[in-house]
């Protein structure tokens, strides 16, 4: 616990996490009591210095709240939208100790309001000058793991998009999947548009053979950045399922991740540096009844790669699940799904490589996070229930 606690708080300055402590003491502490506890003739909030009393206070209590919420989250994250909003927001409640102490008879006037303002301008324009923390130049991939990187499920989707990205940070990569056409379009792509250097190996991850040929592939190379990213999904009514299909999804979603991993990330630990990256989904958030193979291969992921991230970690191999939500690509028709939109691939690549190294999991995407989360606050038979009427929307009506 002191080890994780002592690296959660190492990008920041003592100041900035004693800011971080703060904002979350006042957001998740101070103002449920506020809001839910203070008699109402004792309620009091504070805008630029000028006081709200009663059900004014009441209602713009959240407010303030959400501002301390997103202030705790942004130092956490060190998110660059911090910069310049935290800086501002503290040098107005600065301005507003003045303005307070001027005003109001409980105040300590000029004097007193004054050196109030300026204890608080310190650490405001302390935040102006830390720009460049919010604002840090992630290093490239290679740069940070090295030459080489395997991509399985590389003809299209999130994996070509993984490749592309990696080939432009210098990075040589493996191809890896079924249709060896798509392979080759990409690696000429890759080769001609960044000058790096490429292998494609066509194989079939739900069979046996098909880890077993990636591995012979790669023998003579030290793949430094692992992207797992091969995965099929099944949507239907589980009595309706293709047994063989089922078993070629279990072995493309649980099975050779594992085998290849097995087979690459010893490599890696030897050599003290090294990425994985596992393509999850939220969909291993929940049970998701006509998609419940996949769903629960996709917890399979999750799970099995949070723990690598905790047995890894610093060791120099960073391990990383990536929960993407609905995705452009053609994951949903393969799957049998109805409809086909969702976010871009490039965010979702991009949100994974601002991750890896960070933390253990990222969802891409608010909404996606927020679905995510909040269906743990149901019980879970209402929440299986919920996720049926989703998918059944879904789900072509002879599958259902």
């Amino acid at each position: 616990m002191r080890d994780w606690l002592r690296e959660r708080l190492a990008p920041r300055p003592w100041w900035m996490n004693a800011l971080m402590i703060f904002c979350a003491y006042y957001a998740f502490v101070h103002l449920p009591y506020d809001l839910f506890f203070k008699p109402l003739e004792r309620d009091a909030e504070a805008w630029f210095g000028f006081l709200l009393y009663g059900w004014a206070a009441k209602l713009t209590a959240p407010i303030h709240g959400a501002i301390y919420a997103a202030g705790a989250y942004g130092f956490w994250r060190m998110r660059a939208w911090m910069w310049p909003w935290a800086s501002l927001y503290l040098a107005q409640v600065a301005v507003g100790m003045l303005v307070w102490n001027v005003v109001y008879p409980a105040g300590r006037g000029w004097f007193l309001g004054t050196l109030a303002m300026l204890l608080l301008g310190v650490p405001a324009w302390a935040l102006w000058r830390a720009r460049p923390l919010f604002h840090r130049v992630r290093p490239s991939m290679r740069e940070r793991y090295g030459a080489w990187a395997l991509v399985t499920g590389a003809s299209a989707g999130i994996g070509a998009e993984f490749a592309r990205a990696l080939a432009r940070e210098g990075v040589s990569c493996v191809l890896t999947a079924r249709r060896e056409d798509r392979l080759r379009e990409l690696a000429a792509e890759l080769e001609g548009a960044y000058g790096v250097q490429t292998r494609i190996v066509a194989a079939d991850l739900g069979e046996a053979s098909g880890s077993a040929r990636v591995l012979a592939a790669i023998a003579d190379l030290e793949i430094d950045v692992f992207i797992n990213n091969a995965g099929l999904g099944y949507a239907g009514r589980f009595d309706k399922l293709e047994p063989e299909r089922v078993r070629n999804l279990v072995e493309v979603n649980c099975v050779a991740p594992v085998v290849l991993a097995a087979g690459i990330l010893p490599g890696m630990r030897a050599r003290g540096r090294g990425a994985m990256i596992v393509s999850g989904s939220v969909a291993g958030r929940q049970p998701l009844p006509r998609h419940a193979i996949y769903a629960a291969s996709k917890a399979f992921d999750l799970l099995w790669g949070e723990a690598l991230w905790a047995e890894y970690r610093g060791t120099g191999v960073d391990v990383l699940v990536l929960e993407p939500g609905p995705t452009v690509s053609e994951f949903r028709a393969v799957a049998g799904e109805l409809r086909d939109e969702g976010e871009p691939t490039a965010n979702v690549v991009e949100i994974a490589l601002e991750a890896v190294g960070r933390q253990p999991s990222v969802i891409s995407g608010w909404f996606n996070w927020l679905r995510a989360n909040g269906i743990r606050l149901l019980p879970r038979s209402l929440a299986a229930l919920i996720a049926e009427q989703v998918i059944l929307q879904q789900t072509p009506r002879e599958m259902q």
